[in-house]
């Protein structure tokens, strides 16, 4: 089971870094095609807007994997190291049934509109929507996979914040 987290963690890694790509190239692409060639390229901001949601949903989980979502840790840091304990564990809890929701919610308003597309560039629905889905289920996945962490060390995370 850990080497395929981290063949799926290095996996979504090179496509974040891919969609982080496609998302400056885009607009380089229009501003080139507009100014040399005098030609616009049609659907370009909806592309790089298109580009912008994956990056966003599929790199998500990566960050927290590396702790970097919003935690409150100058709070948690006043509460005492058992309660603290309860508390990250509480706060994993909700971050698994949050994403979960939130995928099934997205998989869901998917299904409902699979003939629609989006404007521009008639993109259909499912796909314009597979980010949010896959994102908030592999969210839920790493949240899980540190909820098992907390709960295996057995004691609450040390939370040290240096403000500058």
């Amino acid at each position: 089971m850990t080497r395929l987290l981290a063949a799926l963690r290095a996996g979504l890694r090179w496509l974040s870094f891919a969609l982080l790509a496609l998302l400056i190239l885009t607009p380089l692409a229009q501003i080139l095609m507009r100014s040399v060639f005098n030609v616009p390229m049609a659907g370009a901001e909806e592309l790089t807007r298109y580009f912008l949601i994956c990056a966003v949903f599929v790199a998500a989980p990566l960050v927290t994997r590396d702790g970097g979502q919003i935690a409150m840790e100058e709070m948690q840091a006043l509460v005492p190291a058992r309660p603290r304990w309860w508390l990250q564990m509480l706060i994993e809890v909700s971050g698994i049934a949050f994403f979960g929701l939130m995928a099934a919610a997205a998989v869901v308003t998917t299904a409902n509109n699979l003939r629609n597309q989006t404007a521009t560039l008639e993109m259909p629905f499912w796909l314009f929507m597979a980010p949010l889905a896959l994102g908030m289920a592999l969210l839920a996945v790493e949240t899980a996979a540190r909820l098992a962490h907390t709960w295996r060390r057995g004691h609450a995370e040390e939370k040290h914040t240096v403000l500058t």
